[in-house]
């Protein structure tokens, strides 16, 4: 596992967590000055962003997966159901891809947030080691 992946990985579980972005950016600002040296951070980054699409379906995704998920997923019930009630076994079809289609963009969108994430605390560390906030005395 390179270690982009691993970052990414760590980000995943983050947001798994119900809490703000500012909070899991926090978070993971410690685990990751752990895990990647501040010198390798940039050439991470860079191999992250670069994994990232910029068309316009994967930023839709990555918004908004359950909306987008929404419809196959109702395909996938109307199917099982059409399928059991009406005792068809072509609609039962309609469920496996509905199903399948609806976790293939949940999982997506959970990805492309995941990596969203990872280049967020990368700025946010390389901000906060060029420009360190001063001390304030008590």
């Amino acid at each position: 596992m390179t270690q982009a992946e691993q970052l990414i990985r760590m980000a995943e579980d983050e947001l798994t967590e119900y809490s703000t972005d500012a909070r899991k950016i926090e978070k993971l600002r410690r685990k990751f000055s752990f895990a990647v040296p501040y010198p390798q951070q940039q050439a991470v980054r860079e191999e992250v962003a670069a994994s990232i699409p910029n068309n316009f379906v994967a930023k839709l995704i990555e918004e908004n997966r359950q909306t987008v998920a929404l419809p196959f997923w109702g395909i996938g019930g109307l199917g099982l159901l059409l399928g059991i009630s009406g005792q068809q076994p072509l609609d039962l079809i309609a469920t496996g891809i509905g199903f399948y289609v609806a976790f293939q963009v949940q999982k997506l969108g959970w990805e492309l947030q995941a990596k969203r994430l990872v280049l967020q605390t990368l700025d946010e560390i390389d901000a906060s080691v060029k420009n360190p906030e001063p001390e304030t005395a008590p």
